[in-house]
């Protein structure tokens, strides 16, 4: 009977269910897997599939996922997330998903998406090899862990379509400038797996995934490290997604095309036995994920071609970018081979840069049918705090078309651009950073980024140029840019565990670039790409150099990260080594003086024959504190005028501007904007690679971004004034407005600041416990937290 009793009381009770491990320290349950006799080195698409039963349909369904190359994730049909963050193989990011909002009461489909890219990938993706893995992250969803119970199968629509940065050649889209970013596709809509994501889908002929390795953690006690990938938590948010509608048909030839095409409302049908193209204007750039839908038309052809800009007759030169008559697209393309049934369903594996969008389609005995084409833009989820009230329409404008660029070139990381590289570079990337803290007061992605450089060093200590990528590249000036955007985050982020972390990787660059110093403290013969910037003249970016090897512009560069691993070292590390870097960058500061100053011009000099001169070199002076207050005008006045100086690029004008306004010059910062009002007039909607506006070879790249700093920075004066923004120094520069008012973000809330001088009045509001000063034609007033009002008469 008592037996009895106890059957009867546990018969609704589940079996007890044991927690799971630490997933951060323990090998996980989960395996990666494959699939079965394909090689994991090569190019290729591969779909995994696994049904589970779900008795109820849970509060929380948590899992952890990645693969390599990439992943795209569907849960009973509907799309749940793509991923994951790159890295490396030491630190392979994966994904925490709750999958709670996709899943039904009974039957539920995984479905998952892999491909590799093989030897056609972007140079910004490290691979070891193709893999999934799916992890249960709490006892309710062990049934998703890969393994043998998971199926799958190779997806041969799929093929490549190889992009050559040596102009076409056979069988290779033809580009003219640096592209890495990664193939197009070319699929076989014959040969495609429809709904091979949905709910009800027959998979009983695919086969059993094959296991490659467990799941290894990166901080796994117990292991070695012979694992391939080393697993962390991805620290990067899933990218936002937005859906989009191109503008405007541009061009047309060999159709007519309804009013309402672009809306989605009324289709295009093309005839057969037609050729017929389309040039499709978005109206500004933009990352997104393009989706075509075809009907019929057995046998027929679509390509896309992406672009920045139209080409003139030389394939180089862009000009107004708004103009599209007489001139040619060129650019990464997609091929669709169409089977001719309904809902043929095009997306691109990964997103596509473009402005113009070239659909050309070539049928064979059947007609087409374009039901319709959009899109789904995607980029990190900034929300962007900071604002801008001004009299003056420009900044509005300036300000928008620098948040689009630093938009543009944000994604799982920072990028120097979008459309040809998608590599994150220590130069670009410290500008980037700094919008983002001035914009949004996100830190995560700089955060990334900073990390993943501290990753990147290489032995002897120097860190890569940019990272994570698949071909080593060293620029010794970017190491030092490091440290300083190391320095930057400790004036205005809030992590100090995260910048003590980091300084033994500083003590080690800067131990590197003491093997080549002179025992004066002069660099000589550094090795590696000294890159500085795009100068003419300038072979490759390099600042001119004696013939002994040394440059006043790569000193005064380790000059200023001596000065800041001396602030953060004196800030978060051990006193001896701030007193050493001290001690080391007194000892440089006397030899450039005595090396490079020629007091006849009253510039520094490139070299030491004084034959070279730029605004770089004498910018980084200013900067770098070895011109003395009563002489820092002077200096940036002849850096303005004298045109035998080489000129500053759109990107290395972040470093001009910050000089010519610590030599008392900001209230002209507007008069300095040339290269972006440039860019206005030829019709860019994002900043151009460089000052050659009308040739420039990316549309999109982020360092040109620095007026939205410098808006808020120079312009209403905001600045950190201390470490972790614990104080602030408020000097504004009007020039000649005279109601202006903005705010920023702040680690503890928001700093606005508003100026009217007909009034006579200023209004600061700090957050509470931050303190500043507020300097106004060179009267210093203290700042509490919370609402201050000033007298600006």
């Amino acid at each position: 009977m008592l037996i009895l009793i106890s059957v009867l009381l546990t018969a609704g009770v589940l079996p007890a269910q044991s927690p799971q491990p630490d997933l951060e320290r323990r090998m996980w349950p989960a395996q990666w897997i494959t699939v079965p006799e394909t090689d994991p080195e090569a190019y290729g698409v591969y779909l995994f599939r696994k049904e589970i039963e779900v008795a109820g349909v849970p509060d929380s369904f948590p899992m952890l996922i990645t693969a390599d190359n990439q992943y795209e994730l569907f849960v009973n049909g509907s799309f749940v997330n793509r991923g994951a963050a790159k890295g490396d193989l030491d630190h392979w990011n994966y994904d925490r998903l709750d999958l709670a909002p996709f899943l039904i009461a009974g039957t539920n489909s995984l479905a998952v998406r892999v491909w590799n890219a093989g030897d056609f990938r972007q140079e910004a993706q490290i691979s070891y090899g193709t893999g999934l893995i799916v992890q249960a992250a709490s006892p309710i969803s062990a049934p998703i862990n890969t393994g043998d119970s998971w199926v799958c199968r190779q997806d041969r629509s799929y093929r490549p379509v190889p992009v050559s940065v040596y102009g076409p050649r056979p069988g290779m889209i033809g580009m003219y400038g640096y592209y890495v970013a990664g193939p197009g596709d070319r699929v076989d809509m014959a040969q495609r797996i429809d709904r091979w994501e949905t709910i009800d889908f027959d998979d009983s002929e695919w086969q059993p995934a094959r296991a490659v390795s467990p799941g290894v953690p990166r901080n796994t006690v117990g292991m070695d490290a012979r694992q391939p990938w080393r697993l962390v938590p991805s620290p990067i948010p899933p990218m936002q997604r937005t859906p989009e509608r191109f503008a405007a048909v541009r061009r047309a030839a060999g159709v007519t095309v309804p009013d309402d095409f672009l809306a989605g409302t009324d289709p295009l049908t093309i005839p057969a036995g037609t050729t017929a193209t389309l040039l499709l204007d978005q109206s500004y750039l933009t990352n997104a994920f393009p989706t075509i839908t075809l009907g019929g038309g057995a046998g027929a052809s679509v390509v896309l071609t992406y672009a920045e800009a139209l080409y003139e007759d030389d394939l180089r030169t862009k000009n107004n970018r708004n103009e599209v008559e007489g001139k040619t697209i060129l650019g990464r393309q997609d091929s669709i081979f169409t089977d001719g049934t309904a809902g043929q369903t095009f997306t691109p594996l990964s997103y596509r840069t473009y402005r113009y969008v070239q659909v050309e389609i070539t049928t064979a005995e059947d007609p087409l049918t374009i039901a319709d084409i959009s899109a789904v833009a995607v980029g990190f989820p900034f929300e962007r705090r900071a604002k801008l009230s001004s009299p003056l329409p420009e900044m509005d404008t300036l300000l928008d078309i620098g948040w689009r660029t630093a938009r543009m070139c944000a994604m799982d990381t920072y990028m120097d651009c979008p459309y040809w590289e998608q590599l994150q570079y220590i130069g670009d990337t410290r500008i980037q950073a700094l919008v983002s803290l001035y914009e949004t007061g996100d830190d995560r992605l700089v955060k990334n980024a900073l990390n993943l450089m501290h990753f990147s060093r290489q032995p002897e200590g120097i860190t890569t140029s940019r990272y994570p990528t698949n071909i080593k590249q060293i620029i010794g000036p970017f190491s030092l840019w490091y440290i300083g955007m190391l320095r930057d985050y400790m004036w205005y982020g809030t992590d100090r565990a995260f910048i003590q972390d980091k300084l033994f990787g500083v003590r080690q660059i800067l131990d590197y670039f003491g093997n080549f110093q002179d025992a004066n403290g002069s660099l000589r013969d550094l090795p590696n790409w000294s890159f500085t910037d795009w100068v003419e003249g300038w072979p490759r970016g390099i600042a001119p150099l004696d013939d002994d090897g040394h440059s006043a512009v790569l000193d005064l560069q380790l000059l200023l990260a001596f000065e800041h691993a001396t602030q953060l070292e004196a800030e978060l590390g051990m006193t001896v080594f701030a007193q050493q870097y001290r001690e080391q960058a007194e000892r440089l500061a006397t030899t450039i003086r005595d090396q490079y100053w020629d007091a006849g011009r009253g510039l520094f000099a490139d070299t030491k024959a004084h034959d070279h001169y730029s605004q770089h070199a004498n910018s980084l002076a200013i900067l770098a504190g070895i011109v003395p207050e009563k002489d820092r005008a002077a200096l940036a006045n002849r850096m303005l005028d004298d045109e035998d100086l080489a000129p500053a690029s759109i990107y290395f004008r972040y470093y001009l501007h910050r000089a010519l306004a610590e030599a008392g010059m900001g209230n002209d910062y507007l008069d300095w904007l040339d290269v972006w009002r440039t860019n206005l007039e030829l019709g860019l909607t994002t900043w151009a690679e460089d000052s050659d506006v009308a040739g420039a070879r990316s549309d999109c790249h982020a360092w040109g971004s620095s007026p939205n700093i410098e808006f808020y920075r120079t312009v209403l004066g905001i600045d950190s004034s201390a470490p972790h923004f614990r104080s602030v120094r408020i000097e504004p520069h009007l020039g000649n407005i005279r109601r202006i008012s903005g705010e920023i973000p702040h680690p503890a809330g928001s700093i606005s600041a508003d100026y009217d001088l007909d009034a006579g009045t200023a209004r600061i509001h700090l957050p509470a416990d931050v303190y500043g000063l507020f300097v106004w034609r060179g009267k210093t007033t203290p700042l509490t937290g919370g609402a201050n009002r000033l007298d600006l008469k």
